[in-house]
């Protein structure tokens, strides 16, 4: 009987030495995936001869001007799934990545072996072998790896049977709350301002305040999308 083709998977790291870790890794221990594309940058991945591939293992902050969401998307469209990994693990960084398409995010603090986990589930699911969403054979759970909701993964505390962890959320006053909410209702902040009776100024100190309050918790919510999501996170809008 034929083997079963490997399948193929592009890297791409404007840092040699991690390129190099990271495809070495696979090579000796992944011969089911074939590292079909090497990049140090963004154009190298594109204009190779073999892409698409399977899957993209893409580093999150790359030195030229191309966004993650940009590049996330790209690759999509072309039909390659894509695994974000970086050491910026903030919670803006990997909304960011997901939000933009990709299967999942993960920190580059965690194994190797960890990494080809999340590249093997995220091609089984892809290409719809229907494994299960679990953690492999000896691991307590996903962990820090984030994944994207589409991919159906089961969330790492429900496997250990443990409370899911609460995002932390900023404690704000009366005042703050109900000017955070009607200005991401959609209301500008003279109109914020006109319903709360109060100055213009005083409104802008309010939000200002709330920003900063998000900023501590590692929640950044320094743009109204970024306000707008965070409330939503926080299930404070009306």
């Amino acid at each position: 009987m034929p083997s079963e083709p490997r399948a193929t998977v592009a890297v791409l790291d404007d840092h040699a030495v991690v390129l190099d870790g990271i495809i070495s890794w696979v090579e000796r221990h992944a011969p089911d995936l074939e590292v079909a594309v090497r990049a140090t940058t963004w154009l190298e991945l594109v204009r190779s001869p073999r892409f698409p591939v399977d899957l993209v293992v893409m580093d999150f902050q790359l030195a030229e001007p191309v966004s993650i969401e940009s590049r996330v998307r790209t690759c999509r469209a072309a039909g390659a799934a894509v695994v974000v990994v970086s050491a910026l693990d903030s919670r803006e960084a990997r909304s960011r990545a997901l939000d933009a398409g990709a299967a999942a995010f993960v920190p580059k603090s965690v194994p190797g072996t960890r990494v080809l986990d999340v590249v093997r589930l995220v091609l089984s699911r892809v290409r719809g072998d229907g494994a299960a969403g679990r953690a492999p054979d000896g691991a307590v759970g996903w962990g820090a790896v984030a994944f994207a909701p589409w991919l159906g993964v089961a969330d790492s505390a429900d496997e250990v049977g443990s409370e899911t962890p609460r995002i932390p959320a900023p404690a704000l006053s009366g005042s703050e709350l109900t000017a955070v909410r009607l200005y991401v209702a959609g209301r500008t902040t003279t109109e914020v301002a006109d319903a709360m009776g109060v100055s213009y100024e005083t409104v802008k100190t309010y939000l200002r305040r709330v920003r900063e309050k998000y900023a501590r918790l590692d929640r950044p919510a320094s743009r109204k999308s970024d306000l707008t999501r965070r409330v939503a996170e926080d299930g404070l809008l009306e």
